[in-house]
Protein backbone atom coordinates (compact mmCIF):
# COMPACT_ATOMS: atom_id res chain seq x y z
CA UNK A 1 0.00 0.00 0.00
CA UNK A 2 1.58 3.24 -1.17
CA UNK A 3 0.65 6.88 -1.62
CA UNK A 4 1.73 7.85 -5.14
CA UNK A 5 1.57 11.17 -6.98
CA UNK A 6 1.72 12.62 -10.46
CA UNK A 7 0.73 15.92 -12.04
CA UNK A 8 0.67 17.66 -15.40
CA UNK A 9 -0.73 14.76 -17.39
CA UNK A 10 -1.64 17.21 -20.20
CA UNK A 11 -4.02 14.79 -21.86
CA UNK A 12 -4.73 16.99 -24.86
CA UNK A 13 -1.65 15.22 -26.27
CA UNK A 14 -2.54 11.84 -27.77
CA UNK A 15 0.74 10.25 -26.66
CA UNK A 16 0.00 11.18 -23.06
CA UNK A 17 -3.52 9.76 -23.30
CA UNK A 18 -2.27 6.50 -24.80
CA UNK A 19 0.35 6.15 -22.09
CA UNK A 20 -2.18 6.76 -19.32
CA UNK A 21 -4.56 4.20 -20.83
CA UNK A 22 -1.78 1.59 -20.52
CA UNK A 23 -1.07 2.31 -16.85
CA UNK A 24 -1.45 -0.89 -14.84
CA UNK A 25 -3.91 -1.26 -11.98
CA UNK A 26 -2.80 -0.35 -8.45
CA UNK A 27 -5.68 -1.76 -6.39
CA UNK A 28 -3.98 -1.14 -3.02
CA UNK A 29 -2.45 2.29 -3.72
CA UNK A 30 -3.75 5.85 -3.45
CA UNK A 31 -2.95 8.35 -6.19
CA UNK A 32 -2.58 12.13 -5.94
CA UNK A 33 -3.24 13.98 -9.22
CA UNK A 34 -1.80 17.44 -8.59
CA UNK A 35 -3.38 19.38 -11.44
CA UNK A 36 -3.25 19.92 -15.18
CA UNK A 37 -5.17 16.90 -16.37
CA UNK A 38 -6.28 18.97 -19.36
CA UNK A 39 -8.29 21.92 -20.56
CA UNK A 40 -11.70 20.29 -21.02
CA UNK A 41 -14.31 18.63 -18.86
CA UNK A 42 -14.29 15.68 -21.27
CA UNK A 43 -10.62 14.99 -20.48
CA UNK A 44 -11.39 15.07 -16.76
CA UNK A 45 -14.23 12.59 -17.18
CA UNK A 46 -12.01 10.26 -19.18
CA UNK A 47 -9.00 10.46 -16.86
CA UNK A 48 -10.85 10.24 -13.56
CA UNK A 49 -13.02 7.38 -14.74
CA UNK A 50 -9.88 5.47 -15.69
CA UNK A 51 -7.83 6.33 -12.59
CA UNK A 52 -10.60 5.78 -10.05
CA UNK A 53 -10.98 2.27 -11.45
CA UNK A 54 -7.27 1.48 -11.10
CA UNK A 55 -6.43 2.96 -7.69
CA UNK A 56 -7.94 2.42 -4.26
CA UNK A 57 -8.40 6.17 -3.87
CA UNK A 58 -7.68 9.24 -6.00
CA UNK A 59 -7.14 12.82 -4.81
CA UNK A 60 -7.12 15.87 -7.09
CA UNK A 61 -6.35 19.55 -7.07
CA UNK A 62 -6.65 21.82 -10.12
CA UNK A 63 -3.86 23.25 -12.22
CA UNK A 64 -4.01 26.37 -14.32
CA UNK A 65 -4.70 24.45 -17.56
CA UNK A 66 -7.69 22.76 -15.94
CA UNK A 67 -9.24 26.19 -15.33
CA UNK A 68 -8.73 27.59 -18.82
CA UNK A 69 -11.71 28.81 -20.80
CA UNK A 70 -11.93 30.40 -24.22
CA UNK A 71 -12.70 34.11 -23.97
CA UNK A 72 -15.79 35.29 -25.79
CA UNK A 73 -17.48 31.87 -25.85
CA UNK A 74 -20.97 32.54 -24.57
CA UNK A 75 -22.12 30.07 -21.93
CA UNK A 76 -18.72 28.38 -21.50
CA UNK A 77 -17.92 27.88 -17.81
CA UNK A 78 -15.07 30.04 -16.54
CA UNK A 79 -13.42 30.98 -13.28
CA UNK A 80 -15.16 29.79 -10.14
CA UNK A 81 -17.93 28.13 -12.18
CA UNK A 82 -15.39 26.06 -14.13
CA UNK A 83 -13.67 25.04 -10.90
CA UNK A 84 -16.92 23.93 -9.28
CA UNK A 85 -17.86 21.92 -12.36
CA UNK A 86 -14.54 20.08 -12.15
CA UNK A 87 -15.18 19.43 -8.45
CA UNK A 88 -18.55 17.93 -9.41
CA UNK A 89 -16.86 15.65 -11.96
CA UNK A 90 -14.41 14.49 -9.30
CA UNK A 91 -17.21 13.71 -6.88
CA UNK A 92 -18.99 11.69 -9.56
CA UNK A 93 -15.97 9.35 -9.53
CA UNK A 94 -15.48 9.54 -5.74
CA UNK A 95 -12.27 11.55 -6.17
CA UNK A 96 -11.22 13.74 -3.22
CA UNK A 97 -11.01 17.49 -4.00
CA UNK A 98 -9.90 20.59 -2.07
CA UNK A 99 -13.57 21.08 -1.14
CA UNK A 100 -13.86 17.72 0.63
CA UNK A 101 -12.73 16.52 4.07
CA UNK A 102 -9.03 15.73 4.07
CA UNK A 103 -8.53 11.94 4.32
CA UNK A 104 -6.27 10.31 6.88
CA UNK A 105 -3.56 8.03 5.52
CA UNK A 106 -2.99 5.12 7.90
CA UNK A 107 -0.84 3.00 5.60
CA UNK A 108 2.96 2.62 5.67
CA UNK A 109 4.67 5.85 6.64
CA UNK A 110 1.52 7.17 8.32
CA UNK A 111 -0.49 8.41 9.92
CA UNK A 112 -0.74 11.61 7.89
CA UNK A 113 -3.53 13.90 6.78
CA UNK A 114 -3.55 14.28 2.99
CA UNK A 115 -4.59 17.86 2.22
CA UNK A 116 -5.17 18.77 -1.43
CA UNK A 117 -5.45 22.56 -1.65
CA UNK A 118 -6.17 25.08 -4.38
CA UNK A 119 -4.30 28.35 -3.88
CA UNK A 120 -3.51 29.68 -7.38
CA UNK A 121 -0.84 32.43 -7.61
CA UNK A 122 -0.54 36.16 -7.02
CA UNK A 123 2.60 37.18 -8.97
CA UNK A 124 4.63 37.43 -5.74
CA UNK A 125 7.24 34.89 -6.90
CA UNK A 126 8.76 37.52 -9.19
CA UNK A 127 11.15 40.28 -8.08
CA UNK A 128 10.24 41.77 -4.72
CA UNK A 129 8.57 45.16 -4.57
CA UNK A 130 6.87 45.13 -7.98
CA UNK A 131 3.15 45.62 -8.46
CA UNK A 132 1.22 43.14 -10.59
CA UNK A 133 1.38 45.43 -13.63
CA UNK A 134 5.09 46.00 -13.11
CA UNK A 135 5.59 42.25 -12.77
CA UNK A 136 3.80 41.63 -16.07
CA UNK A 137 5.94 44.27 -17.75
CA UNK A 138 9.11 42.72 -16.29
CA UNK A 139 8.12 39.30 -17.64
CA UNK A 140 7.17 40.71 -21.04
CA UNK A 141 10.58 42.39 -21.28
CA UNK A 142 12.00 38.86 -21.24
CA UNK A 143 9.52 37.73 -23.93
CA UNK A 144 7.35 35.87 -21.40
CA UNK A 145 3.58 36.32 -21.52
CA UNK A 146 1.64 33.53 -19.82
CA UNK A 147 -1.38 32.11 -21.63
CA UNK A 148 -3.22 32.35 -18.30
CA UNK A 149 -3.54 36.09 -18.82
CA UNK A 150 -5.98 35.39 -21.65
CA UNK A 151 -7.38 31.98 -20.74
CA UNK A 152 -7.66 31.75 -16.94
CA UNK A 153 -10.64 33.84 -15.90
CA UNK A 154 -10.86 34.78 -12.20
CA UNK A 155 -14.60 35.50 -12.45
CA UNK A 156 -16.35 36.53 -10.19
CA UNK A 157 -13.18 37.74 -8.46
CA UNK A 158 -11.68 40.98 -9.78
CA UNK A 159 -8.30 39.39 -10.49
CA UNK A 160 -6.35 36.13 -10.24
CA UNK A 161 -4.41 37.50 -7.27
CA UNK A 162 -7.68 38.38 -5.50
CA UNK A 163 -8.92 34.83 -6.12
CA UNK A 164 -5.61 33.56 -4.74
CA UNK A 165 -5.98 35.64 -1.57
CA UNK A 166 -9.50 34.34 -0.99
CA UNK A 167 -8.44 30.74 -1.52
CA UNK A 168 -5.45 31.05 0.81
CA UNK A 169 -7.52 32.63 3.60
CA UNK A 170 -10.11 29.86 3.45
CA UNK A 171 -7.43 27.16 3.22
CA UNK A 172 -5.56 28.40 6.29
CA UNK A 173 -8.64 27.88 8.42
CA UNK A 174 -8.99 24.29 7.25
CA UNK A 175 -5.28 23.50 7.61
CA UNK A 176 -5.26 24.75 11.19
CA UNK A 177 -8.01 22.26 11.99
CA UNK A 178 -6.34 19.43 10.03
CA UNK A 179 -3.01 20.00 11.78
CA UNK A 180 -4.62 18.94 15.05
CA UNK A 181 -5.19 15.48 13.57
CA UNK A 182 -1.58 14.77 12.62
CA UNK A 183 1.26 15.72 10.26
CA UNK A 184 0.21 16.93 6.82
CA UNK A 185 0.99 15.93 3.28
CA UNK A 186 0.19 19.23 1.59
CA UNK A 187 -0.75 19.01 -2.10
CA UNK A 188 -0.96 22.02 -4.42
CA UNK A 189 -0.47 22.33 -8.15
CA UNK A 190 1.83 25.32 -7.72
CA UNK A 191 5.13 25.26 -5.80
CA UNK A 192 4.66 26.11 -2.14
CA UNK A 193 7.88 28.13 -1.80
CA UNK A 194 9.59 30.62 -4.08
CA UNK A 195 12.97 28.91 -3.66
CA UNK A 196 11.53 25.77 -5.32
CA UNK A 197 11.06 27.69 -8.57
CA UNK A 198 14.22 27.21 -10.65
CA UNK A 199 13.36 27.91 -14.28
CA UNK A 200 16.53 27.95 -16.35
CA UNK A 201 14.74 28.10 -19.71
CA UNK A 202 12.13 30.71 -18.80
CA UNK A 203 13.13 32.37 -15.51
CA UNK A 204 10.64 35.19 -15.98
CA UNK A 205 7.72 32.77 -15.82
CA UNK A 206 8.10 32.76 -12.02
CA UNK A 207 5.21 35.23 -11.31
CA UNK A 208 2.71 32.56 -12.45
CA UNK A 209 4.21 29.87 -10.21
CA UNK A 210 2.71 30.42 -6.76
CA UNK A 211 2.29 32.74 -3.83
CA UNK A 212 4.44 33.68 -0.87
CA UNK A 213 1.33 33.29 1.28
CA UNK A 214 1.96 29.52 1.34
CA UNK A 215 5.62 29.73 2.41
CA UNK A 216 4.99 29.83 6.21
CA UNK A 217 2.52 26.95 6.09
CA UNK A 218 5.06 24.13 6.52
CA UNK A 219 6.15 25.36 9.94
CA UNK A 220 2.76 26.76 10.95
CA UNK A 221 0.73 23.64 10.17
CA UNK A 222 3.22 20.83 10.67
CA UNK A 223 3.67 19.88 7.04
CA UNK A 224 5.74 16.74 6.63
CA UNK A 225 5.74 16.53 2.83
CA UNK A 226 4.79 19.04 0.14
CA UNK A 227 3.63 17.77 -3.26
CA UNK A 228 3.39 20.02 -6.31
CA UNK A 229 3.83 20.15 -10.08
CA UNK A 230 3.50 22.94 -12.67
CA UNK A 231 7.22 23.32 -13.40
CA UNK A 232 7.70 20.13 -15.44
CA UNK A 233 10.99 19.72 -13.58
CA UNK A 234 10.71 16.57 -11.48
CA UNK A 235 12.73 16.43 -8.30
CA UNK A 236 12.97 15.96 -4.56
CA UNK A 237 13.98 18.98 -2.46
CA UNK A 238 14.52 19.44 1.27
CA UNK A 239 13.67 22.78 2.85
CA UNK A 240 13.83 23.33 6.61
CA UNK A 241 13.26 19.65 7.33
CA UNK A 242 10.33 19.26 4.91
CA UNK A 243 10.51 17.05 1.82
CA UNK A 244 9.05 18.64 -1.30
CA UNK A 245 8.24 16.51 -4.34
CA UNK A 246 7.76 17.95 -7.84
CA UNK A 247 5.78 15.20 -9.56
CA UNK A 248 5.10 16.45 -13.10
CA UNK A 249 4.80 14.24 -16.14
CA UNK A 250 4.58 17.15 -18.59
CA UNK A 251 4.35 17.67 -22.32
CA UNK A 252 5.60 14.83 -24.57
CA UNK A 253 9.02 16.52 -24.79
CA UNK A 254 9.36 16.41 -20.98
CA UNK A 255 9.34 12.63 -20.48
CA UNK A 256 10.35 9.41 -22.19
CA UNK A 257 7.29 7.94 -23.82
CA UNK A 258 9.04 4.62 -24.33
CA UNK A 259 9.03 4.10 -20.55
CA UNK A 260 5.32 4.65 -20.12
CA UNK A 261 3.85 6.53 -17.16
CA UNK A 262 4.57 3.94 -14.47
CA UNK A 263 8.16 5.14 -13.72
CA UNK A 264 6.86 8.70 -13.31
CA UNK A 265 4.53 7.86 -10.42
CA UNK A 266 6.34 9.36 -7.42
CA UNK A 267 6.15 7.46 -4.12
CA UNK A 268 5.18 9.93 -1.41
CA UNK A 269 4.54 7.45 1.42
CA UNK A 270 6.18 5.45 2.78
CA UNK A 271 8.67 7.31 0.59
CA UNK A 272 12.42 6.99 0.03
CA UNK A 273 14.17 4.75 2.51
Amino acid sequence: MRLLAISDLHLRYESNRQALSRLRAHPDDWLIVAGDIGESEELHHWALSLLSGRFARVLWTPGNHDLWSRPGRSGEPAGEVKYQRLVAICRHYDVVTPEDPYPLWTGPGGPAVIAPVFCLYDYSFGPAGLSRDQMLAWAAAGDVVAADEALLSPDPHPSRDAWCAARCAATETRLAEAARQGPLVLVNHFPLRKDLVRLKRVPRYAPWCGTRRTEPWAKRFGVRIGVYGHLHIRGTHLREGVRYEEVSLGYPRDWDGALGIEPYLREILPGPG
